[in-house]
């Protein structure tokens, strides 16, 4: 049975080619291409809370993607069910919301929100580095195809996946200094145009949040997902990491003034954790939060065009202060601490080294020590060789860094500066 909510519109694909009769839904391909890549398999080793490797338990980039796909489903299926927007051929597509939530985190580059804060600051002379704008490079330029040019995504899975839509440029002539997140470089202007279907903001929308506001109905749910996974299960790890004990929670509620008794989320979390049921506790409240998702009447100046943008996902406001409340629980206690933040800064030296050297050597073109050393592999010094200009060169540079996981980033700082790390096999292949 046809799904009447998407049309040829949502279906298109930027290039001409299609599908070919697959027996697949084009959403179902989209998906398929993501699980398929070595950009998805590498985020098994890139950072979510802890440092990939430190234990077999702790979530990794690729463990929080698949667990955000999964709780995308499940909003799907309860909007579908619960409400009466929907019916049998009238849906938000689930692979199309899985394929966006397993692509959301896709551009992170190693050493997780601290890498991807040095590659930005290390990047301002060349249109800044961000994590959700890498991720389009990725879909939109660079991955699945032998040729490098992306895996030329449906246009509804696109902008699943754009959860900003500012330029870099916009952004900076607002302000003082370069943006530090929330942008798309400069030269995805041509993709957010077809994305939109060639329609512009509104006047009274200028660069900023008022654009990033407009996001279609997959997104917000892949939004709200990911919310949802970051403000439970990095709990659960930081739980059992022992970052999170009871009188740490206790602690901190009394200095914020948070209400941690009996029957209080916080109560309720400590009451779990004294009773070592933690993952019970999460998943129930996951299963909580999917149903605190309800669809609501709201067109934009797009919906005339994709019923993706006739809905905004309306999230109980109890729920959404709970979640907010586990989030800053989180960020102060867990990713605030010391033992994170000397973690972060040894991620952010590892980055910093590797581009100095590769900067000078191949954006800058210069000898180091007289001498042309070869550091990149053949295909990639190549790609940068043909680069049009310094700007070009940069962003091929800092797309091998990001690509990297965080054990090919510390295996090649060693290499580049450790005198007794390393071997000629190290470097085969």
């Amino acid at each position: 049975m046809p799904n009447r909510f998407y049309g040829e519109f949502d279906t298109e694909r930027r290039r001409p080619g299609g599908d070919g009769g697959d027996f697949r839904t084009p959403f179902q391909i989209d998906r398929d291409r993501v699980l398929h890549t070595p950009a998805f398999r590498s985020l098994q080793n890139k950072t979510q809370v802890f440092w990939s490797g430190e234990y077999d338990f702790y979530r990794t980039r690729l463990t929080h993607s698949l667990e955000v796909a999964q709780i995308g489903r499940s909003i799907c299926t309860w909007l579908k069910v619960a409400g009466d927007r929907l019916a049998e051929d009238y849906y938000i597509d689930p692979d199309l919301v899985e394929a966006a939530c397993l692509s959301h985190d896709l551009g992170h580059p190693p050493f997780g929100h601290a890498g991807e804060r040095t590659l930005n600051h290390l990047m301002a002379p060349w249109g800044g580095f961000e994590g959700n704008a890498q991720t389009l490079r990725l879909l939109g330029e660079r991955i699945f195809s032998a040729k490098g040019t992306g895996m030329n995504p449906t246009r509804a899975f696109a902008d699943s996946v754009l959860k900003y839509k500012s330029l870099w440029s916009e952004l900076r002539r607002t302000a003082d200094a370069p943006p530090e997140n929330h942008f798309l470089y400069d030269g995805q202007a041509g993709w957010l145009e077809w994305v939109m279907g060639g329609v512009d903001f509104p006047a009274d929308a200028p660069p900023g949040k008022f654009r990033d506001a407009c996001k279609s109905i997959e997104c917000q749910i892949m939004d709200w997902a990911d919310d949802t996974a970051y403000s439970l299960n990095d709990l659960a790890d930081s739980v059992r990491a022992g970052f999170l004990t009871v009188e740490r929670i206790q602690r901190w509620a009394e200095g914020r003034g948070e209400d941690a008794g009996e029957g209080t989320p916080l109560g309720e979390l400590m009451l779990a954790m004294r009773r070592q049921k933690v993952d019970p506790f999460v998943g129930s409240r996951i299963g909580r939060y999917v149903k605190a998702a309800k669809l609501v009447d709201e067109p934009g100046f797009l919906s005339a065009m994709s019923n993706r943008y006739r809905y905004r996902l309306d999230v109980d406001p109890e729920v959404r202060k709970e979640c907010d409340l586990f989030k800053k629980l989180a960020f102060e206690v867990v990713f605030l601490s010391p033992q994170l933040k000397q973690l972060e800064h040894k991620g952010s030296l590892l980055l910093r080294g590797m581009w100095e050297v590769l900067e000078t050597r191949y954006v800058r073109g210069e000898r180091i020590d007289g001498q042309d050393f070869q550091l990149l592999p053949d295909s990639i010094a190549a790609e940068i060789s043909r680069a049009e200009d310094a700007g070009a060169r940069a962003r091929l540079v800092c797309d091998y860094l990001a690509a990297m996981t965080d054990g090919d980033a510390v295996r090649t700082y060693k290499r580049l500066f450790t005198p007794d790390f390393g071997s000629i096999g190290d470097l085969v292949g």
